[in-house]
């Protein structure tokens, strides 16, 4: 099955087909199309959310890590991309203004698939589609097999469109990773400077000790190059509060740690601040 994406609709809403998919059908004019699959009957589609967005064509079978159709294990073949309008009236149907069939509430397995859905998206760097899913009430704070979220995730690697959403939708700041970690102390591995802005700003815990022994800026001394963006990535924590006095398990300090390894700069970088 392949999925098709119309955005061009001034309000949509997640409709789950007979696959139970999320997908995305107009509320709006029904006039500019919609957003279900090829294959889809429109009378039997759930209506679930409804959001006001507007969007741009896109192929959702096309996208890489992120794509719907190719994460859920559909067909790799290129979309065949039509415009779905709504379904004729019947010859017992009369030419009404057409009404909004009412909101029904998900139930929970609907509600996981659809934060998995959202994960995976988070997964791909997918920004609008995360927004979407977001607003279809996909949770930023569920979580995959692998203990990944949409916030935790967007975090480690950076994606920092994807965690101003997560944030603005209520992300747990204080939320581990399958590592114990907190979402700042890979993003401090791998210097990643602005992310690390917004984690500290977000009230992300800053001396938190993960599984492996390492805080935030133990990791950027422990796991970094100790470049210049780890440089910068410990000098961000310092100044907002972060103990360098925290040993990792062999009883050493970051400062201890960053000379051992031969990080000169990122040595003195710390001890400007002991």
């Amino acid at each position: 099955m392949v999925f098709i994406a119309y955005r061009t609709m001034p309000a949509a809403a997640v409709v789950l087909d007979d696959g139970r998919k999320p997908v995305f059908r107009t509320t709006g004019d029904p006039q500019q199309g919609a957003l279900m699959s090829k294959n889809q009957n429109p009378s039997t589609a759930t209506e679930i959310k409804a959001t006001g967005h507007g969007r741009r064509a896109l192929g959702i079978g096309a996208l890489s890590l992120a794509g719907l159709a190719v994460l859920a294990g559909c067909s790799m073949a290129a979309p065949e991309a039509k415009l779905v309008g709504p379904p004729a009236p019947s010859s017992t149907e009369s030419a009404s203004p057409e009404t909004t069939a009412p909101e029904a509430s998900l139930t929970a397995v609907e509600q996981d698939e659809l934060d998995q859905w959202l994960i995976r998206a988070a997964k791909g760097n997918d920004v609008e589609l995360v927004r979407d899913l977001i607003a279809a009430g996909g949770d930023v704070n569920a979580k995959d097999d692998l203990e990944d979220s949409t916030f935790l995730y967007a975090g480690a690697e950076g994606f920092n469109e994807v965690l101003e959403l997560a944030l603005e939708d209520g992300a747990d700041v204080e939320s581990l990773n399958r590592y114990g970690g907190t979402a700042l102390i890979p993003a401090s591995e791998h210097g990643y400077v602005e992310t690390v802005k917004m984690l500290i700003e977000a009230g992300v815990p800053l001396d938190h000790v993960n599984n492996p022994g390492w805080t935030a800026l133990q990791e950027a001394v422990l796991l970094g190059d100790g470049g210049p963006n780890q440089q910068e990535a410990a000098r961000l924590l310092l100044a907002a509060g972060a103990d360098p006095g925290i040993t990792d398990p062999q009883g050493r300090t970051a400062l201890e740690n960053a000379r051992r390894l031969g990080f000169d700069e990122l040595a003195e970088a710390i001890a400007a601040h002991q």
